[in-house]
């Protein structure tokens, strides 16, 4: 399979075999004006498998996003068909509109207009939880 280099835009890599599709979706990438690609199951010396993502234009996204759904993944920023930055992306202390929360009697359902936010409150679980009532994220 050939996929053409990419000549101003991202590469997110090392993303965990099976999570492309929900970063793909949560980062609104399917609305993106521009050549979008999604490699699933991927071979890996590293990971064994994992996906891809590569954008051919010059977005901006959310590393929270990234690092809510895969902490670990990689975003290679290319400028002239260059890699020019390589960022590790690792668990957001805040996540602001992300998510919502699922506790029908938080403020946040009835005060539409209100932020949805969580904080980071177990990194080893990878656990979030939110601002306003402490319940915990459901799990990707």
């Amino acid at each position: 399979m050939n996929v053409d280099s990419i000549r101003d835009g991202i590469v997110i890599d090392h993303i965990t075999a099976g999570c492309g599709r929900k970063l793909y979706h949560l980062l609104g990438l399917e609305n993106v004006d521009a050549p979008v690609a999604l490699l699933t199951n991927v071979a890996s010396a590293k990971l064994g498998r994992k996906d891809i993502i590569k954008v051919d234009a010059d977005i901006s996204v959310d590393f929270n996003v990234i690092g809510y759904v895969d902490p670990g993944a990689t975003v290679n920023i290319i400028r002239n068909s260059e890699l020019v930055e390589k960022k590790r992306i690792d668990m957001p202390e805040t996540l602001v509109n992300v998510i919502a929360c699922k506790n029908p009697r938080c403020i946040t359902s009835c005060e539409q207009e209100l932020d949805q936010v969580f904080r980071l409150s177990n990194r080893a679980k990878k656990e979030y939880r939110c601002l306003y009532c402490e319940t915990k994220a459901a799990v990707l």
